[in-house]
């Protein structure tokens, strides 16, 4: 049983990520398996009306990889139900941009979710730019990376999660009257 970090909390994962094999060839159609899938998003775009024929909403979500453009899916995001970002390797941040885009361009209010090199020490940062969801890497403890969300307890910055900067905030509360 695969579990993943959703809401800030370990739960079963009922979704199988499809990706190319060793030479980039995406499975077939008929060989995805049944019930939710998410798929390339390259995938998508070559088979994206024999996708949404064969899937329903709550069954069918799409990952973008780091050169993955999130406005060319922008269109689609009422079709779907969950994306997922991959983070090929740690040190590759786009992802993290991906995130904003989707969230704050493109409104997207539906599961995100970090999906490949996924570590216990981003996931703070990953939350600040829209995630919900993560799934950890299979190598790595799900549940002491859950503790990750429990190490700042002040964010300085503004960012999707917070969207006031610190000192807009202490400002704020220098304003208000008191009692």
């Amino acid at each position: 049983m695969t579990s993943i970090i959703k809401n800030r909390s370990v739960v079963h994962d009922d979704w199988t990520v499809v990706r190319a094999d060793d030479n980039g060839v995406h499975p077939a159609l008929d060989a995805l398996p049944a019930g939710r899938v998410l798929v390339p998003f390259a995938l998508w775009k070559v088979a994206r009306e024999a996708l949404l024929a064969s899937r329903a909403k709550d069954a069918l979500g799409v990952w973008l990889a780091p050169d993955d453009e999130p406005a060319d899916l922008a269109g689609d995001l009422d079709k779907i139900s969950l994306i997922g970002v991959d983070f090929p390797v740690f040190r590759d941040g786009r992802g993290y941009s991906t995130a904003r885009l989707l969230r704050d361009r493109y409104g997207w209010t539906g599961e995100l979710r970090a999906i490949g090199d996924v570590l216990r020490d981003h996931l703070n940062f990953m939350a600040r730019c829209g995630f919900d969801a993560f799934a950890v890497r299979a190598d790595k403890d799900i549940h002491d990376a859950l503790r990750a969300f429990e190490e700042f307890s002040v964010k300085y910055q503004g960012a999707f999660d917070t969207p006031e900067p610190l000192f807009r905030r202490r400002a704020a509360l220098e304003t208000e009257p008191r009692a």
